[in-house]
């Protein structure tokens, strides 16, 4: 199991308290794949984008009109988080239903 996140981001953090056995690897110290992030883009869709960020709203409208794939791989904190991989199946955020398909 691979968490991909922030070590800065607090729901990172609480998947990670939840998941100890998660390896974590940090987006904007460590990057992140380009096959990682086609895999996760085909299998999560638009999602992997957050467009409620910080970065989002600090962007131009030319770069936003980028592919989405070329923005995660510039600006890897645009990424929602956490993007957890567990044996190639990819889920995304902490929320309540991710939780329970993870911790059973």
């Amino acid at each position: 199991m691979i968490l991909y996140g922030l070590k800065t981001c607090d729901t990172c953090r609480k998947a990670m308290k939840s998941l100890p056995e998660a390896e974590f690897r940090d987006v904007r110290l460590d990057g992140i794949s380009p096959t990682v992030l086609e895999s996760a883009y085909a299998a999560v869709g638009a999602a992997l984008l957050n467009t409620r960020s910080t970065t989002w709203r600090g962007l131009s409208e030319a770069d936003r009109a980028k592919d989405p794939l070329e923005l995660l791989a510039a600006h890897p904190s645009l990424m929602k988080r956490p993007l957890i991989e567990v044996k190639g199946k990819f889920h995304l955020g902490w929320s309540k239903q991710t939780q329970d398909v993870l911790l059973g």
